[in-house]
Formats: C-alpha cells, sequence, structure tokens
C-alpha cells in the first residue's frame, strides 16, 4: 500500500509549511520588539516561544511527510 502523499497533497503540504515559517519569523520579531522594549513581560515572551516551539516542531513534521522513505 503506497502512503505517499500525492503531487496535490505535497503541494498543500509544501504551502503550510511556509505559511508556518513566515509565522515563525514572525513570532521572533515579535519576541525581539518585546525585549527591545526594556519592558519585556516575562510570561508573554514565554508564550510567544513556545508557540514558536511548537510550528518548528509541526514544520519538521510537515517536512518529513515531504520526504521519501527510504528502506533499508
Amino acid at each position: 500500500m503506497n502512503d505517499a502523499p500525492s503531487e496535490i497533497d505535497k503541494s498543500a503540504i509544501r504551502a503550510e509549511v511556509e505559511r508556518l515559517r513566515l509565522e515563525h519569523h514572525d513570532l521572533e520579531s515579535a519576541i525581539d520588539a518585546l525585549r527591545a522594549l526594556g519592558v519585556a513581560d516575562q510570561l508573554q515572551i514565554q508564550r510567544l516561544k513556545k508557540r514558536k516551539l511548537l510550528l518548528r516542531d509541526r514544520i519538521a513534521y510537515l517536512e518529513d511527510q515531504l520526504t521519501p522513505d527510504i528502506i533499508a
């Protein structure tokens, strides 16, 4: 049975990865901006960092879906 994503699925996955990367970058910018203000709310920064980590994990998972399994 072939569980590999179709070309349409791959295209959708690539689009989602790109969207998540943009959100990840935006979170990085938001964290940097909060720190630069000097009135950094540590709880808010921690929440943003946690969201950023979740995005990174999701991106890695989706990219793994695009990589074909190599059976040794």
